[in-house]
């Protein structure tokens, strides 16, 4: 069994700037999304798959001098992340299926609403994380407290959570790789968008 992180050199140069990932009372979606190419499964076994992001360490992070470093604080590791899990849609399928194409998390969202009721992946800001997709063999989801977990962490997918981007870098790269935003940043709103995605306010389109 194996999993290859797609999109990966769009990865590498978010890791070497800092990785940061926007996370809102509402949820917000990854971008880079998460995106994998799996091999080696049994065609006819039926599997499902899982995201869940755990933190790297306790430590709290600071953006200071165009550069990430750790302050003095420390937390419980209990208060950065709920446990949570984010069930694949499509489980549980054929290894056939899932080794057919390839397999995104892009509907998992982020929130720092501890008291979230709709599933998204809880996480405390201005702390590092990183995501881990687990297969499991397995025809029903009800049992999977039950069976082994095949785990597959991707460091280069760590991030710190944020609810506004720090490094202007990674705001510029995240407008020049989103599709999203291709059609937006060559008009004269471009500044302002820049503005909006960094503060996360609501853009107008239309104007």
């Amino acid at each position: 069994m194996k999993l290859e992180l797609e999109n990966c050199d769009l990865w590498n140069s978010f890791s070497k700037l800092g990785t940061e990932m926007i996370v809102t009372k509402s949820g917000r979606r990854m971008f880079p999304a998460l995106k994998v190419k799996l091999t080696g499964l049994k065609p006819n076994l039926k599997y499902a798959l899982l995201l869940d992001i755990v933190p790297c360490n306790r430590n709290r992070y600071k953006f200071t001098n165009g550069r990430w470093s750790v302050t003095d604080r420390t937390e419980p590791a209990a208060d950065l992340s709920c446990g949570r899990m984010f069930v694949h849609g499509d489980s549980p399928a054929s290894g056939e299926h899932w080794m057919r194409q390839v397999v995104s998390f892009h509907k998992m969202k982020l929130t720092n609403n501890t008291t979230d009721q709709h599933g998204h992946i809880i996480l405390a800001t201005m702390h590092k994380y990183t995501p881990r997709i687990h297969v499991v063999q397995t025809d029903d989801l009800q049992s999977l407290h039950r069976i082994p977990f095949n785990t597959f962490p991707f460091q280069q997918t760590s991030f710190i959570a944020v609810t506004a981007y720090q490094n202007e870098m990674v705001t510029k790269l995240k407008i020049h790789h989103n599709p999203f935003a291709r059609g937006f940043r060559e008009t004269k709103n471009y500044k302002r968008y820049v503005w909006c995605l960094k503060f996360h306010t609501k853009i107008n389109f239309s104007e």
